[in-house]
């Protein structure tokens, strides 16, 4: 009986870890698609209508910015971006160009959540929600590059600072890792953006 009920043991560990790797594939995948309709649906000021920005002036709303904070002693990125690919949430129909921010949240029991925020204009303040959706649970890293028209790659981005000389990134590759009990599990994507603001001045 011992030995029965010890490979009943056994079954059951197997299964719920098939079902554990499952959802993690699902999650992961579905948020690589996710984030790839949202770069493909960009929307960037582009000459004669792009000024650079002023000091004390105005910001583009339609800005990239790519940056990295640490959580937990864990670089995770944090991505902002303007997009027709907004997902209306409350039953609202509005339509229009959404400011679509990717971040991660650390949880109490040390894990950490991938979330997306999506506001139409006039943009809100950035600041972490807890109504913001939730497209990732058990993230173990996140990470961006930018490729400009050149080829020349960064960790980072801002379409506003002169160090990229205004413009904004011609593909952007996400490598994301998920954790499924012991097991970790890798997706990677590249994305051509459909329009690309070239280097200013």
């Amino acid at each position: 009986m011992t030995t029965v009920m010890a490979s009943f043991s056994m079954v059951f560990s197997t299964i719920g870890a098939m079902d554990d790797a499952s959802a993690a594939f699902e999650m992961g995948k579905n948020c690589l698609n996710r984030i790839t309709t949202d770069l493909e649906n960009i929307t960037i000021a582009e000459q004669p209508f792009y000024k650079p920005p002023k000091t004390d002036g105005p910001l583009d709303p339609y800005r990239l910015q790519g940056t990295n904070e640490s959580i937990g002693g864990t670089r995770f990125a944090k991505l902002q971006l303007a997009s027709r690919a907004h997902v209306p949430l409350g039953g609202s129909p509005r339509e229009g160009i959404a400011e679509i921010v990717y971040y991660v949240q650390a949880m109490p029991d040390g894990s950490c959540q991938l979330k997306r925020a999506d506001h139409l204009y006039p943009y809100p303040r950035f600041e972490e929600r807890s109504s913001d959706p939730i497209l990732c649970e058990n993230v173990k890293s996140l990470a961006f590059l930018y490729y400009a028209e050149d080829g020349v790659e960064s960790e980072t981005w801002d379409s506003e600072a002169e160090r990229f000389a205004y413009a904004t990134p011609a593909m952007v590759a996400v490598r994301l890792e998920i954790a499924a009990g012991d097991d970790v599990f890798l997706f990677q994507t590249t994305v051509r953006l459909p329009l690309v603001r070239k280097k200013q001045g």
